[in-house]
């Protein structure tokens, strides 16, 4: 695959466009001139983006480059009939920028590879562009690149980001003491909530009088997530945080995770946990323990970082800049390698969160 252009002539995907639904006959030239046209005049710093065998980037000064790739897959990270094409690729993009987020970074430059199946129509493709190149505004990230190819299965949209960070602002897992305090940023359980409703099309629960609308906002975090970027940057060019994650498969897993890579213990307060409110009254309503489900969901892109107590001051100049983003005190670092729940003055285990495999 080359990450310059949207696909080469002569490769496997030459001549896509004939596997388009009639209704909106293109070619693949067509389609890739049609995108590169779309997309906003590249930075000073991209020398050479779409339209060779390769980008080429000048390296930001004095910063460590941050690499990250993810994929959707139709049927396992998004189901067509909740998700519009347009939610489809501004999700494509927002994982990855979480994943940035979480390193402390800022993101910088994306490549978008397609692979599309035959009865996915040309205007559908647009729309999807459409959703990836809003939130690529919003984030102020360029288009850099990508690939164009047939599927014979499903749709899978693939994007690799590229951001930066000084040496000393870079975040990782691993890095969490002792005594640290556990954070997160936003609310969890809405998308993980939203996915269930639309699929059990349960809109009545969502639209009683004591709820107007709540489970939408709820499917809209499912379909269009926010990447917490701005939130990131700031815990690492502070120097608040000793850990962060994004929390892709739940928070469950997101303390695990850190607890397991820097080798320490954690316990999360139930109490305290920011469950969205329309998602807690959901899971209620289906008589499931709210602050359990939601700790298990995954899809909540929200980040999970520790922070020093003597730092208490740094994070909180990172929570009055970031812009009304709430940020929640939900546990500690422990030094016993102990990954607990504590509820009612007991400690239980914690939920598992979502695995692929």
């Amino acid at each position: 695959m080359k990450p310059g252009p949207l696909n080469s002539p002569g490769s496997p995907s030459t001549r896509f466009g004939a596997g388009l639904a009639a209704a909106a006959p293109v070619g693949e030239r067509d389609l890739i001139a049609q995108i590169r046209a779309r997309v906003p005049a590249a930075p000073a710093w991209l020398a050479v983006g779409i339209g060779d065998d390769a980008a080429v980037v000048t390296p930001e000064r004095g910063a460590l480059e941050i690499l990250t790739t993810d994929g959707l897959v139709e049927g396992v990270h998004f189901d067509r009939r909740f998700s519009t094409p347009a939610d489809v690729g501004w999700k494509a993009l927002a994982v990855n920028l979480s994943d940035v987020a979480a390193m402390g970074g800022t993101p910088r430059l994306a490549l978008l590879s397609l692979a599309l199946p035959a009865s996915m129509q040309a205007d559908e493709v647009h729309a999807l562009i459409d959703g990836f190149l809003a939130l690529a505004s919003d984030a102020r990230v360029a288009l850099a690149g990508g690939n164009v190819t047939r599927s014979p299965g499903p749709l899978m949209v693939d994007v690799t980001v590229a951001g930066f960070a000084r040496r000393r602002q870079v975040l990782t897992r691993a890095g969490a003491r002792p005594g640290d305090e556990v954070y997160v940023s936003g609310t969890i359980g809405a998308a993980a909530a939203g996915l269930r409703w639309l699929q059990a099309g349960r809109p009545d629960i969502g639209t009683r009088p004591d709820d107007p609308g709540g489970m939408e906002a709820c499917a809209a975090r499912h379909r269009r997530p926010d990447p917490r970027v701005r939130v990131g940057a700031l815990l690492g060019r502070n120097r608040a945080a000793t850990a962060c994650m994004d929390l892709s498969d739940g928070l469950a897993d997101g303390v695990r995770q850190i607890a397991e890579a820097s080798g320490v213990g954690a316990l999360v307060e139930a109490d305290a946990v920011p469950v969205e409110e329309a998602a807690r009254r959901y899971f209620a309503l289906a008589d499931e323990d709210p602050v359990g489900a939601a700790i298990a969901g995954g899809d909540d892109y929200e980040l999970l970082f520790t922070v020093p107590r003597r730092a208490r001051g740094r994070l909180a100049t990172v929570i009055r800049q970031s812009r009304g983003v709430a940020v929640t005190r939900i546990g500690r670092i422990t030094r016993e390698p102990q990954v607990g729940l504590v509820r009612g003055g007991a400690t239980e285990p914690l939920p598992a969160g979502f695995v692929h495999f």
